[in-house]
């Protein structure tokens, strides 16, 4: 059973990507985030939702994440955190999941290359 965090931020008057200046300080990055003309219920699995009505409410949210202006940021936002719960950047908690084990493989595969050139330079060198 997923239970949503506080509620994304309601709708105001327009700003950042979408119809006012760029995102800072002044102006987050989810002032222009399509989800907040939407409704959070959207993004967030009520409890005990059946598995058919999950699915198709996540479509609808994953639409509405596809047109944002700030998509890329918000998932960032949710694999940093990371969000447990709802859809944020177009992507599902179970996948968000998933790309960060990917993350973590790749940087491992990362290290270990980056370590064996650096045994490699060592043995040439001395």
């Amino acid at each position: 059973m997923e239970r949503p965090p506080a509620p994304r931020p309601q709708a105001q008057s327009p700003g950042g990507p979408a119809g006012g200046p760029p995102a800072g300080e002044d102006n987050p990055w989810h002032t222009g985030a399509a989800c907040r003309r939407d409704e959070v219920g959207l993004f967030f699995a009520p409890s005990k939702e059946p598995t058919a009505a999950r699915l198709s409410r996540e479509e609808q949210a994953k639409r509405v994440c596809a047109r944002c202006p700030v998509l890329l940021e918000c998932r960032e936002h949710a694999l940093a955190q990371p969000e447990p719960y709802g859809v944020w950047g177009g992507l599902t908690a179970a996948e968000r999941r998933v790309v960060l084990a990917r993350r973590r493989r790749r940087d491992a595969e990362l290290r270990e290359a980056a370590r064996v050139a650096a045994a490699g330079s060592r043995r040439i060198a001395g």
